[in-house]
């Protein structure tokens, strides 16, 4: 009787362990501490990615420290004729300055309006220039701009004429931070070609203190050789800030 008893309880738990009793548990506890640990590395790669996320939002608010006036100059709308039906898109011009000396433009494309501007807007940024300006408000000097078809004519003017300009160039002079100005575009109204145009001519714009560096001689004595008396040469030069 006892070696049948024997011979009885290792059968028993094989089949106990088979058929998924007591002799399993100790398996299920061996999984559950692997499976623990995996949970508890999910957690601090989620951990990690909450601080990635906020690393990235303090990097924009840096980035975004400088105030930055933007101006959607235009949206077009453009399609692609495909196997079953049309495919549309928006293509966006947008013109970026900090009011303050500095501007640029940019044009994103895209399949939905919000993205193709902010393709456009990261664009601009990264395409600033800075252009000299008489007493924050004005050009130096008068200028021209040609591009395709397109010529534009800037020409300073005194203080209270304000922005004499229409569609896509005054929205550059906003965005700049000349208050005074008068221009004309002929030749095209195409916002791109007039944009690309009014640029040219920015970047020609040359101060006299920058004149006067290249040179080797003193503004009073640049402004004194355009019929400016002494006094009057004097007077400029110590307004000329850049």
């Amino acid at each position: 009787m006892a070696d049948e008893v024997q011979n009885e309880t290792p059968g028993s738990e094989q089949a106990t362990a088979a058929a998924g009793g007591e002799g399993a548990q100790p398996q299920r506890e061996a999984r559950g501490p692997r499976g623990g640990r995996g949970r508890g590395g999910n957690d601090n790669r989620g951990r990690g990615g909450r601080d990635g996320n906020r690393r990235r939002d303090d990097r924009n608010r840096d980035e975004g420290g400088e105030e930055l006036v933007e101006k959607l100059v235009h949206i077009n709308r453009v399609s692609k004729t495909v196997k079953g039906g049309k495919r549309f898109g928006f293509a966006a011009l947008v013109v970026v300055g900090d009011a303050s000396g500095r501007v640029g433009f940019g044009h994103g494309k895209a399949r939905e309006v919000p993205e193709a501007i902010s393709k456009a807007t990261a664009a601009a940024k990264k395409a600033m220039i800075r252009v000299p300006l008489r007493d924050g408000r004005t050009l130096h000097h008068d200028g021209v701009g040609h591009f395709g078809a397109g010529r534009v004519y800037l020409r300073a003017a005194p203080a209270g004429t304000g922005i004499i300009a229409g569609g896509p160039m005054r929205a550059i002079f906003e965005s700049l931070g000349v208050h005074d100005v008068v221009t004309k575009s002929v030749g095209t109204n195409n916002p791109y070609n007039m944009i690309r145009a009014t640029f040219e001519a920015l970047g020609e714009q040359t101060s006299p203190r920058s004149v006067a560096q290249r040179r080797g001689k003193k503004i009073a004595d640049l402004l004194r050789r355009g019929g400016a008396s002494v006094e009057v040469a004097d007077a400029d030069a110590a307004m000329v800030t850049e």
